[in-house]
């Protein structure tokens, strides 16, 4: 279960007013939306009915989606935030790590019968 401390304020993601308020910013949102597409133009009646139902429609889903991605919210582990180790730099490697730069440096120099005529860098 999540970790609730008593007596104390509740974070953004174990808070009710949060999801609350999103879903009532979409439902009115439907409801304009409804309320003007749904009549037809302006000779005609406004249809309130369409437009309560869609709201209630909006309000109830978008709450159904924010309970279901609030309840999947996980930490992520400690040791992720680490690093891995792995050389993400786009500097160009040293030589003598393995890279290109090494395997060039015995072919590059001039007279060691190796020469091909262009120079790659």
């Amino acid at each position: 279960m999540a970790e609730q401390k008593s007596g104390g304020r509740r974070g953004l993601r174990t808070s009710v007013k949060g999801p609350l308020m999103f879903s009532a910013f979409w439902a009115v949102l439907a409801f304009v939306a409804v309320l003007i597409f749904a009549s037809g133009g302006s000779a005609k009646t406004p249809r309130f009915d369409l437009a309560f139902t869609g709201a209630g429609i909006a309000f109830i889903v978008t709450l159904v989606i924010a309970a279901m991605l609030s309840m999947s919210y996980k930490d992520n582990a400690e040791h992720l935030g680490k690093g891995s180790g792995i050389n993400l730099s786009s500097k160009r490697p040293a030589a003598g790590h393995g890279g290109q730069a090494a395997q060039r440096s015995g072919t590059d120099t001039p007279g060691s019968g190796h020469d091909t005529g262009t120079d790659l860098r």
